[in-house]
């Protein structure tokens, strides 16, 4: 076992980190109370080679390790939401999930383009009678020659106004033995008849970021845009979201930290009897369980990145440290408005913005409540991982991925 970052991950840190504090800071406070959003992170990411973290080289990636995804998506979360939900959507749900099931020809033909930020990527599963029951989608794919005819609609889809293309879960059998052998894949892009979509107004957390919803109309889409064989998009989905639920928790160990900083200061800046805050012992107590789950949530996601790294199968441990960390931080969160008192309760500081955002990781990519019965499943034997014919390209990379 070896716990110490390699001198590439450091580096990695220190740019996203970097990243974070000069491009997605400043003005942060203002775009997130007035819902402003805009392009810009997205163009700045794709100009700045984070968007190509943990791609090939030969898809014009960095050629970087799986555990450097985390590391971009805890500093970009540091920064804020917004910023992390972009790698989750573009890199981790859709640009892994290509590279795992994609074909040579749609590779090359997708992967570039996206590695360089010319292009984003989207996912979209999620439908207004199906969250955490994705079985029961309903939005359906009908054959019709050398193409598919899409019809339904996604709601709760990151980047929905934005994205280019989307990794789009839709019914091709209906009469299917079973709901979840009769979906299908597909690569929908923004510029086909019939695609719309527009934002979701009225959000609690993550305003400075873009989630929609997804229209499709008699959508063509052609058979070459269909990822994997057809029936396998429930496994497909399962995927995705495990190489999603990997972004989200690496991101929440970033409000942890966020949330240390702020309180770090604070405590420090206040006193009470002429004595500072951070002297009184229920104040440490919260700054210790924050240090703790800091330190405990970097170890969870760094044993996903390992596992990624090595081909194993991480649908158990994935789905503990996108459970826990995403805990970690709302509890962070919430003391860190606690020690500031009556200033958490408002955007002076920046905690309040931290607490609004880590509530909703607690739900999206699967609620605490998918999570805790996926790992007792899974320690009463009731639950194992089966043999999926694709599995995610090993580190380092070779030249047949």
């Amino acid at each position: 076992m070896n716990f110490s970052e390699s001198q590439e991950h450091l580096l990695i840190r220190e740019t996203a980190h970097k990243f974070g504090q000069q491009e997605i800071v400043p003005g942060l406070r203002e775009r997130d109370r007035d819902c402003i959003v805009t392009r810009d992170v997205l163009d700045k990411l794709g100009k700045s080679g984070l968007l190509g973290v943990s791609l090939p080289g030969k898809y014009s990636g960095s050629d970087t390790d799986y555990i450097s995804l985390g590391i971009v998506c805890e500093e970009l979360e540091r920064a804020d939401t917004s910023a992390r939900v972009i790698m989750s959507v573009h890199s981790g749900l859709h640009c892994l999930t290509l590279l795992q099931w994609g074909s040579d020809e749609q590779k090359n033909r997708w992967l570039p383009l996206l590695a360089k930020g010319e292009k984003i990527g989207g996912f979209g599963l999620t439908e207004p009678n199906a969250g955490s029951d994705a079985v029961n989608i309903k939005t359906y794919a009908k054959k019709d020659g050398d193409s598919y005819i899409l019809n339904g609609e996604k709601t709760w889809i990151s980047l929905s106004d934005f994205a280019d293309q989307f990794l789009v879960i839709a019914v091709t059998d209906p009469h299917a033995t079973s709901r979840a052998h009769g979906m299908s894949a597909f690569i929908v892009e923004r510029s086909m008849p019939g695609f719309k979509s527009q934002p979701i107004k009225g959000k609690l957390g993550v305003r400075a970021g873009n989630t929609g919803q997804l229209f499709f109309d008699n959508v063509r889409v052609p058979v070459e845009n269909r990822i994997g064989e057809e029936g396998e998009g429930f496994k497909i989905a399962m995927s995705a979201l495990d190489h999603g639920r990997y972004t989200v928790g690496s991101g929440a160990v970033g409000i942890i930290t966020a949330s240390l900083d702020a309180c770090n200061a604070y405590v420090r800046s206040r006193s009470v009897g002429g004595e500072e805050i951070g002297k009184k012992q229920l104040v440490q107590q919260m700054i210790a369980n924050m240090a703790a789950h800091r330190d405990i949530g970097r170890l969870l996601y760094y044993k996903v990145g390992w596992m990624k790294n090595n081909g194993l199968r991480h649908t158990r441990e994935c789905s503990l440290a996108k459970w826990q960390n995403c805990n970690y931080a709302f509890q962070a969160a919430n003391d860190a408005v606690e020690i500031h008192g009556a200033y958490g309760f408002c955007d002076e500081f920046p905690v309040e913005r931290y607490f609004r955002n880590s509530r909703g990781a607690v739900i999206y990519e699967g609620t605490k409540e998918i999570h805790t019965l996926l790992q007792a499943e899974y320690e009463l034997g009731y639950r194992k991982d089966k043999t999926i014919r694709k599995m995610l390209p090993k580190w380092p990379f070779n030249d047949d991925v």
